[in-house]
């Protein structure tokens, strides 16, 4: 046996892990820190070094509204499992008296409706979603500081052991679990350190801002809010449970333009799975780009103002023309801008275009699920981006 001092390098990653990270940036912006986190611990799974008797991994994920917590957990749930819904989402604002914790573990034997409560928070619920190929489980915690302590010290024995005991002392077992923990503690202390950089204070680090460039300086302030407000908020046996903890930064208009570049592919997806066999295909210009980035941008409400902003001026218009018939499978339509009066304007470009036609025009790169167009005739444009790619 020859000796060997070959230097290894424990950075890299494996091939699944990789996978999921190029995926999870596709589908997420500006907030690298967490995908980095997820991938981290992913990879311990995978290599089975994750800690025996307790969750793969335990995230507290803090920062303003539409900030991406929420969508990160979806996304690495349709990475994984190839569905954005295979999460147990828990909304804890339903859960801020104790009392309401048995609609988690279910009323014990004695109370009134044992038998007619069923618990959410039930081993079926877990796996539901597991497959031959992958047994993993996602369960979101959602605006987890809304909860009563009863739920936080529930919380105190998933995230240490991975076991949960049911009112009818069934347990349940959270060993190949995810547990996400999603909280807006902090966000006024953020949106503080950030308003003068922003704008509501002239000058260079406006524009910077505005560009989507926060110093280094003012991210360790906004962590620093994040961490000291949870750690006033919750105890530290809580805390304490919590593999990272990790502060979304706020989103500036670098990050609100390539979210606009995945919300409009997405709505392209929804046109060509609920259009059926009548599946078009619109191109939006620079113009009407800017016009819904305009409509969108608010540092208060972030990639959410936006979302409202793509479904209220192209969305609702768009599901006008369809009923109405001005726009049948086949077309392509463009969308611009008017202006003066404030609106997008449409307009029908060529008809009867050829699936294949369609798909060249569409960036397939940034489908959230592959095989969602596999619905009706959009199933074509598929079948031809797979073609372009194997004969790559």
């Amino acid at each position: 046996m020859g000796k060997l001092n070959r230097q290894l390098d424990p950075t890299q990653t494996g091939q699944e892990a990789e996978k999921l990270d190029a995926d999870l940036r596709k589908r997420i912006v500006g907030q690298d820190e967490a995908v980095q986190q997820i991938i981290n611990i992913y990879q311990t799974n995978i290599a089975g070094m994750s800690s025996p008797g307790r969750p793969i991994g335990n995230f507290l994920f803090l920062g303003p509204t539409g900030s991406g917590k929420t969508r990160i957990v979806e996304a690495t749930a349709e990475s994984l499992l190839g569905d954005a819904g295979a999460v147990v989402k828990i909304d804890c604002a339903e859960f801020q008296h104790s009392h309401e914790i048995a609609k988690l573990i279910g009323s014990p034997p004695g109370y009134l409706g044992h038998r007619e409560t069923h618990p959410l928070l039930s081993q079926e619920t877990l796996n539901q979603y597991h497959t031959e190929k992958l047994k993993l489980s996602f369960v979101l915690f959602d605006e987890i500081e809304k909860a009563s302590d009863a739920l936080w010290n529930l919380l105190l024995g998933i995230l240490d052991k991975a076991t949960l005991t049911l009112g009818d002392n069934r347990r349940v077992d959270f060993s190949r679990a995810l547990i996400f923990m999603t909280s807006n503690l902090g966000a006024a202390e953020m949106s503080s350190i950030l308003r003068p950089a922003f704008g509501f204070l002239a000058g260079g680090a406006e524009r910077d801002c505005a560009a989507g460039v926060i110093d280094e300086r003012t991210t360790e302030k906004i962590n620093r809010a994040g961490v000291e407000a949870a750690r006033k908020k919750f105890t530290p046996e809580f805390l304490n449970r919590i593999d990272k903890t990790v502060v979304f930064r706020p989103l500036g208009e670098a990050e609100l333009r390539r979210i606009l570049t995945l919300e409009l592919n997405m709505v392209q997806q929804r046109i060509f799975v609920s259009s059926k066999s009548n599946p078009f295909v619109f191109s939006v210009t620079d113009p009407a780009r800017e016009y819904l980035l305009r409509e969108g941008t608010d540092l208060k409400y972030g990639a959410r103002h936006l979302k409202r902003a793509i479904e209220r001026s192209l969305v609702h218009p768009l599901s006008n023309l369809i009923a109405t018939g001005q726009v049948r499978g086949g077309d392509l339509i463009r969308v611009d801008v008017d202006a003066p009066q404030g609106r997008l304007t449409f307009f029908k470009e060529a008809e009867n275009m050829p699936a294949y036609a369609m798909v060249q025009m569409v960036d397939v790169s940034l489908t959230p699920v592959q095989g969602t167009f596999a619905a009706g005739a959009a199933a074509e444009p598929a079948r031809a981006a797979n073609a372009r790619g194997s004969r790559r």
